[in-house]
């Protein structure tokens, strides 16, 4: 049985080689000879697309890994991956230097942005019970070109994380313990390089391998060790809330402006509850919505969950939720026990426990923070090799990379390996080096699931597709648009005409967004005072992806249940793409650069062994070997009735 993504439009089978049809293989070379240079380009073309677009199916096979975690782990997964260091940090540096008291609604903002994107993860944890994440998805949805991107995309986002935690939590302890690591080491083993850190930092390469050879023997120990940690966190935090209400003045929140600090060389707005205005408070919850990012990780355990159709979108939602209310509950006291101006940016809590004298629960705090890092550590160690051994499985990546192990029923090479490689980014380059390479990927992944979602939403269903239907055409898919404005029918299915046309305007979105967003990015002062020419481009933004959404609604809707839907679609999926374009226009250029040199480096993995060793071409020339012994043992049949009839 043909693979989805192996056939033409015309039913044509496809291999790596050429196309097949009838047993034959017709190469690029066979189509130049007899059509000339445009018939061996065209047959080229066709070619190199039915190897990109190479599709999995969506559910095939038995999971390799041991199916041990229930939805309270998958929930403390999320919820410690997500409520990091981001929960002593990040209150006070939107608070002082974006927001002010409305730092809750910048967390508001970005919580809703992400549970735009986690309700979208949960659909497709329960349409693709399977490790990989938004890897599986696209690989599912899209195709194996975008598929490798966006799991190359997530290698990078998973290591920078973990690197970056591992070494914020060497120099937590490092500073606890008045410098003595960091002194003993750069006096034994300096770097003199510009562009490395002062000295090996051989304590967060020991402590990667520790949580990463825990995590290679054993999911369900590392799990409770997780649970202990978020755990714990989770009472230091309801410690800050509770203690902190009890110095809490609303006074804070009403700040006059004569109060504001003037000749500090830095402008603290105007008082009040939002000193910044709703320009602050929307930067500030691009900002927040970093703190949020991590709970993907959930979507990584598939194979490893009990019962993942449903236990995959309670853990998102709920860890989400979990994550808000703590942001909410931390910024709230945070900014009624301190003016928003006097708060530290670094260590915010130390430093209002200080101001009020109560120095003891600084240590409290720096408890919490400690089990923290290490649940955000578990966090990030936990879907790298995940991600590593879905690739490798489909031949993508090494296929060593991917064995698991007999005895333990975990991804052990893969684990290793990204541990070593994790341990070394931290231990030789400093924390700025990596914090600043900053989530592009998981942005891109973000916006490649809503758009799975969408396609995926409105595609033409396997019954659709046996039923004998005329080649596409320009007018055939353009057809569904012009009846954009007549009543839907509503027992009408997905057809190839509308599958297609669906697939166009979800590209042709990407496209409005940008301009919409890149119009707000680069004239949003203008667009506020009310200038003619960005204000036009704002509306004309506006007009083209709402219409477009429109347009997308009213195609008829795939009738396959799911144990778990996106609601309102396409305009909750729409609008999660668009925050995160917005975001993404946001990052500088250097970490588009540093993108581009990492996607060359997979592209280059892809071209030389990624589309050879690819498990989808193999089955696709075990599929042509079918066709063409069927063929011959029919002409033998063929030739037998007729000899004996003769």
């Amino acid at each position: 049985m043909p693979y989805r993504g192996e056939c033409d439009e015309n039913g044509t089978l496809m291999n790596g080689n050429g196309l097949v049809n009838g047993g034959q293989v017709y190469t690029v070379k066979q189509a130049f000879e007899d059509g000339g240079i445009k018939a061996g380009v065209s047959r080229a073309a066709r070619l190199a697309y039915s190897v990109l677009s190479r599709r999995k199916a969506a559910e095939e096979g038995a999971a390799r890994l041991a199916r041990v975690l229930s939805a309270l782990d998958l929930t403390a997964l999320g919820v410690g991956s997500t409520l990091g260091v981001g929960v002593y940090v990040l209150a006070g540096d939107v608070a002082k230097n974006y927001a002010g008291p409305a730092v809750i609604l910048s967390f508001l903002l970005a919580a809703v942005a992400s549970v735009f994107a986690g309700l979208c993860y949960a659909e497709f944890g329960a349409r693709v019970p399977k490790a990989g994440s938004a890897y599986v998805y696209s690989y599912v949805c899209v195709g194996e070109f975008i598929a490798f991107i966006i799991g190359w995309n997530l290698i990078l986002e998973y290591i920078i994380g973990a690197a970056s935690v591992v070494k914020a939590l060497s120099e937590y302890l490092d500073s606890l313990l008045n410098k003595a690591i960091s002194s003993y080491l750069q006096e034994v083993l300096p770097m003199d390089s510009p562009h490395l850190a002062s000295y090996p930092d051989l304590f967060a390469f020991a402590v990667i391998m520790v949580f990463s050879v825990a995590l290679a023997f054993g999911v369900k120990e590392s799990s409770k060790f997780n649970n202990f940690c978020t755990g714990v966190n989770l009472c230091v935090v309801l410690f800050v809330i509770i203690s902190g209400s009890f110095k809490a003045d609303t006074k804070n929140w009403r700040i006059p402006a004569s109060e504001v600090p003037q000749n500090t060389g830095k402008d603290f707005g105007t008082g009040g509850f939002a000193p910044y205005g709703l320009a602050g408070i929307i930067k500030g919850a691009a900002v927040c919505f970093y703190g949020f990012i991590g709970f993907d990780c959930v979507a990584t355990a598939g194979e490893e969950a009990r019962r993942p159709q449903k236990s995959i979108p309670f853990a998102v939602v709920a860890s989400l939720l979990v994550v808000f209310l703590a942001y909410c509950g931390v910024s709230s006291v945070l900014t009624l026990m301190l003016p928003y101006y006097m708060q530290d940016e670094k260590a915010p809590f130390p430093f209002v426990y200080d101001r009020l004298g109560w120095s003891w629960a600084k240590y409290a705090v720096s408890v919490g923070a400690i089990c923290a890092l290490c649940s955000s550590l578990l966090g990030a160690v936990f879907p790298l090799p995940r991600i590593i051994y879905a690739m490798s499985s489909d031949g993508l990546l090494f296929r060593c990379m991917g064995r698991v192990s007999q005895r333990f029923q975990t991804p052990l090479v893969g684990t290793i390996v990204a541990g070593l490689f994790t341990g070394t980014l931290a231990m030789i380059f400093k924390l700025e080096q990596l914090i600043h390479m900053m989530s592009i990927g998981t942005l891109l992944a973000y916006s490649m699931v809503a758009s799975c979602v969408l396609l995926l939403r409105y595609e033409c269903s396997a019954a659709s597709q046996r039923v004998a239907a005329p080649p596409l055409s320009v007018r055939g898919v353009l057809r569904p648009l012009a009846a954009v404005w007549a009543a839907p029918d509503p027992h009408a299915v997905p057809t190839r005409a509308s599958a297609a046309l669906v697939a166009a305007l979800v590209s042709t979105y990407g496209v409005w967004c940008f301009i919409m967003m890149s119009s707000i990015n680069k004239y949003g002062d203008a667009i506020l005072r009310g200038e003619a020419g960005p204000t036009a481009m704002l509306v004309i933004g506006v007009v083209l992806v709402v219409f477009t959404l429109y347009a997308i609604s009213r195609q008829p809707v795939s009738e396959k249940k799911l144990a778990f839907s996106v609601p309102l679609v396409p305009w909750l999926p729409g609008l999660s793409i668009l925050i995160n374009v917005y975001l993404m226009l946001n990052l500088d250029y250097m970490t588009w650069i540093r993108f581009a040199v990492w996607i060359a480096a997979g592209l280059l993995i892809y071209v030389t062994y990624g589309v050879w060793h690819s498990s989808e071409r193999r089955r696709t020339q075990d599929s042509v070997q079918l066709t063409q012994f069927h063929d011959s043992q029919t002409a033998l049949l063929n030739n037998g009735l007729q000899h004996t009839v003769g």
